[in-house]
């Protein structure tokens, strides 16, 4: 086998997958954009959540949040629900693993705030009791999912954004989930900072 060759196809698979989600996610990317904004412009919050690493992802796009993207500027307000081990294990002990997400969201989510659900075959029961969760608290919901997302199609709200990436191999639809959360970052950053083209 060549080793370089093999590495080689991984590079040329992104490319190809990059390039053929751009037409299809761009739009509904410019209009998560508009809601998150939105929301943290009325003081609302974003809340994210995933698994593996998919919760990495919820976490690096609160980091950079609450952080900083690339520039300087004031923090913004959000939440990793995968990140307080705390609460993970004692909801998932008292009530089960498919609760852990969806309890945090009807204690701090409020009308108005967002939630970013992330979960790359669209099928994680947590990730979708979150969803419910969000909509009994009169929250949007920004869903990345791939592989035909799964049975979020069936629960999401019409005015919820479904950021699906049209993959179906689960490391080319977290590469590009990556992608869509840097570039709600900059977006966000560029219409609060006054440079959006």
């Amino acid at each position: 086998m060549d080793m370089t060759a093999r590495m080689t196809s991984h590079f040329d698979d992104a490319i190809d997958a990059f390039k053929a989600s751009s037409p299809v996610l761009a739009p509904a990317l410019a209009h998560a954009v508009e809601l998150l904004f939105g929301a943290l412009s009325n003081n609302n919050k974003i809340l994210a959540c995933g698994n593996g690493g998919s919760a990495a992802d919820a976490q690096h796009f609160i980091a950079e949040l609450v952080g900083r993207f690339e520039r300087d500027r004031l923090p913004l307000a959000g939440i990793a629900l995968n990140t307080d081990t705390s609460i993970l294990t004692a909801v998932g002990n008292d009530y089960g693993y498919d609760e852990v997400f969806s309890r945090q969201v009807s204690a701090l989510g409020q009308p108005g705030d967002i939630l970013v659900a992330i979960s790359t075959s669209g099928n994680s029961a947590n990730v979708l009791q979150s969803i419910q969760a969000a909509h009994e608290r009169e929250m949007h919901v920004i869903a990345l999912s791939g592989k035909g997302g799964g049975r979020l199609n069936e629960i999401l709200y019409e005015t919820d954004l479904h950021l699906c990436v049209p993959q179906d191999r689960t490391m080319r639809i977290q590469e590009i989930h990556i992608l869509l959360l840097h570039a709600m970052c900059d977006g966000i950053d560029a219409l609060l900072l006054g440079d959006a083209l």
